[in-house]
């Protein structure tokens, strides 16, 4: 009976999440609309002078900076409610690594952030989907870059554990308090006014989509440690 239950549940669960994402869908085409012809009319807006221009044009990039905002939430709420059934390949973590650190290496060397790294060279290798992983891993970065806007140290290692791999992001940023570490997980939570505060919720997702688990060590005015852990393909049972 009470298989039966959890079943009716999970359907009904998969059923809402699936209604969800198409009404995201829905919704992003006429918002695309609104935001092209939003641009058309700051255009316009700019080729004369008349009274009461700079009133509007103020109004116009308010309507503008709101349509990007709602597409940047319908974006990562579309990520967020699909993502299952990936087709999974065997893969090396250090590689997906490196790539996402190389993305950001520019944005370090602005912020003077220090990165180190410590990839163990023998790790063995997990099942994947590039993508996703990819994207998970660089909201994990964006966030910690994004906690040490005034500099400091990232440090990054994999390693193997008797579970499988693991993987550490550290940073010497601003920390989190303990109400934010509680639901900074829970969809649509947001320490910041952009925020859609689906990022990290997103990124737990596709790490437990890969079997994996993350977990999360902070203190305030010290940083923060992400901690992930994958299952190898011989553990994948």
């Amino acid at each position: 009976m009470e298989d039966t239950e959890d079943n009716e549940l999970l359907r009904q669960y998969h059923e809402l999440a699936e209604l969800a994402g198409s009404l995201a869908h829905e919704i992003k085409n006429p918002l695309s609309v609104i935001h092209m012809n939003v641009d058309l009319l700051s255009e316009e807006l700019g080729d004369f002078e008349w009274p009461g221009r700079r009133r509007a044009e103020a109004k116009v990039d308010m309507i503008r900076h709101q349509c990007q905002r709602m597409e940047n939430l319908l974006r990562d709420f579309m990520r967020f409610s699909r993502m299952q059934n990936l087709e999974m390949t065997p893969g090396d973590l250090n590689e997906q690594v490196d790539s996402v650190l190389r993305f950001y290496q520019a944005q370090a060397d602005k912020q003077d952030i220090e990165v180190v790294r410590y990839l163990d060279t023998n790790l063995p290798s997990i099942m994947l989907h590039s993508d996703s992983l990819q994207a998970a891993l660089i909201n994990l970065v964006k966030n910690a870059f994004e906690a040490m806007d005034s500099g400091g140290q990232f440090i990054v290692r994999t390693y193997t554990t008797p579970r499988g791999v693991a993987l550490d992001f550290i940073d010497t940023g601003c920390g989190m308090d303990d109400g934010t570490a509680i639901h900074m997980f829970d969809p649509f939570y947001s320490t910041k006014n952009d925020g859609s505060g689906l990022g990290l919720p997103t990124a737990r997702k596709i790490i437990e989509a890969h079997g994996g688990r993350i977990n999360v060590q902070s203190e305030v005015g010290r940083g923060t440690k992400f901690l992930l852990e994958f299952p190898t393909p011989a553990r994948l049972g």
